[in-house]
């Protein structure tokens, strides 16, 4: 047991936890690092990523209107998990004929002056939360550093006036 090794820690609010983990164990790749079975909690890793699964109905729910009311859980949220290779997962998860979200695609995203690429994918878990599976395909110089990007106090500013 290695227990919370990460600043942040998702932890899921699922309908049926033993089906979480295989889900996420078995197609997935991940590894229990522990579980408390009379809670239906468990504590998952894959690679560095850490993630807590919880069912709902055993042990603490945080309610007043917090807790999923319907499927897909967690609407508005997707969670990025880094990878050393998707190919790899996305194969799994065909296997088990889980279909994906968003098929794998290769995307850049700007980061200030630079582009950073991901090769990715997006896939539903059993209770709807939305995976993002990716790999870093590397840097390259921005096309359009024209945007707005954070000033040194952590301010949003364009580029226009930046010139300025």
């Amino acid at each position: 047991m290695r227990g919370m090794s990460n600043p942040v820690v998702p932890e899921l609010s699922v309908s049926d936890w033993r089906k979480s983990i295989r889900f996420y164990c078995d197609i997935l790749g991940f590894s229990i690092d522990y579980t408390r079975p009379e809670e239906g909690f468990a504590y998952l890793r894959l690679g560095q990523a850490e993630l807590m699964i919880d069912q709902i109905g055993i042990g603490r729910d945080f309610d007043n209107g917090h807790l999923p009311g319907a499927y897909p859980f967690g609407r508005g949220v997707n969670l990025q998990i880094e990878v050393e290779n998707v190919v790899a997962i996305a194969a799994s998860l065909q296997a088990y004929e889980v279909p994906l979200m968003l098929p794998i695609e290769d995307k850049w995203y700007r980061v200030n002056e630079h582009e950073t690429g991901n090769r990715q994918f997006v896939v539903a878990d059993p209770d709807g939360y939305l995976l993002r599976f990716f790999e870093k395909l590397g840097v390259r110089p921005s096309e359009s550093a024209d945007m707005e990007s954070p000033d040194g106090d952590g301010h949003l500013r364009s580029a226009e006036s930046a010139q300025q």
